[in-house]
């Protein structure tokens, strides 16, 4: 069953009662009278993750409990309302001893082997995603079937840049950097929906986020999140490319993009040639994953824009 993920942008406060997130609204004063308080609930079992984007709600200790104890993965935002804290459950899995082994064991050739899928894996859906706003592509198609192993020819690099210059209309004047002007603040903001969802399956697989295949930062408590969320990253450009056709160069934030972007959990992709929404196929991902790193199967299992 895919996972909801529920966002609160105004004042609230959240806590719990017999495994239900209890959600009571502000009262407000009309006509010099108080209305009646709203009070909402959810089943935390339904919840894949919670995004908190308000300085004014409040949480409880009790439902933050609930929530890591269920797997939600809880984001909470800065007053720029961008993602800023990411928390998650400390044993997503029966077996996550035995997994954290065979993941602390695996060989460097493995990992090498590894990363070289991921990047074909996020070349090939770089270049689907071009082809479906006619933008040439078969050199993007080359290069993924030309990556090594570990990537050692840095084709990645060499997509991306090709990548970036085509993928949104020539009046951005597009550049890719985090800090940089719109949309760079809709894709940092998918992103981190993104690698929210990523992390929170890959501990559910019993595996250390922390412990990446490529990326390594002894500051980056998500290096695992950061390798595989790779070739998943298209479909947010998918979503961002959309709000851009829609609204120009007019991208400052809005709660309407917000929607959009937190639609990306639940957009269909393919995986396994079968169609899945995105939640579930960072699952099957992430499943796999462990398997390879317990050497029963030799690849990861991607997903394909199509």
């Amino acid at each position: 069953m895919i996972k909801r993920t529920l966002y609160f942008g105004n004042p609230a406060y959240l806590k719990t009662k017999d495994e239900q997130l209890i959600i009571v609204l502000p009262v407000e004063i009309v006509g010099g009278q108080p209305l009646p308080e709203e009070t909402r609930t959810v089943p935390i079992e339904d919840i894949g993750v919670l995004i908190i984007d308000h300085q004014q709600i409040t949480i409880t200790q009790a439902l933050i409990t609930k929530l890591l104890a269920n797997n939600v993965a809880l984001i909470t935002c800065d007053n720029t309302h961008h993602p800023t804290g990411l928390l998650l459950n400390l044993d997503g899995n029966t077996l996550q001893s035995a997994k954290f082994q065979a993941q602390v064991d695996a060989s460097v050739p493995l990992k090498k082997q590894l990363w070289q899928q991921t990047v074909a894996a996020k070349i090939s859906n770089q270049a689907a995603m071009l082809e479906s706003i006619r933008v040439p592509a078969k050199n993007l198609r080359n290069w993924a079937a030309e990556v090594k192993s570990g990537d050692s020819d840095n084709h990645e690099a060499i997509a991306a840049a090709y990548y970036w210059k085509n993928l949104f209309p020539g009046f951005l004047d597009f550049k890719r950097y985090r800090e940089g002007p719109p949309p760079n603040n809709l894709l940092n903001y998918g992103y981190a929906i993104l690698r929210a969802v990523v992390a929170r399956s890959i501990v559910a697989s019993g595996l250390l986020p922390t412990l990446g295949i490529f990326h390594k930062n002894q500051y980056n408590a998500y290096c695992l999140a950061d390798d595989i969320m790779e070739p998943y990253r298209p479909f947010v450009d998918k979503a961002v490319v959309n709000i851009v056709n829609l609204n120009g160069k007019f991208l400052e934030l809005t709660p309407g993009m917000k929607k959009d972007l937190l639609n990306v959990p639940a957009m269909d992709v393919m995986i396994n040639e079968e169609k899945s929404p995105l939640m579930v196929a960072v699952q099957k991902t992430t499943a796999s994953l462990a398997k390879c790193f317990e050497g029963k199967q030799r690849k990861i299992l991607y997903p394909v824009m199509v």
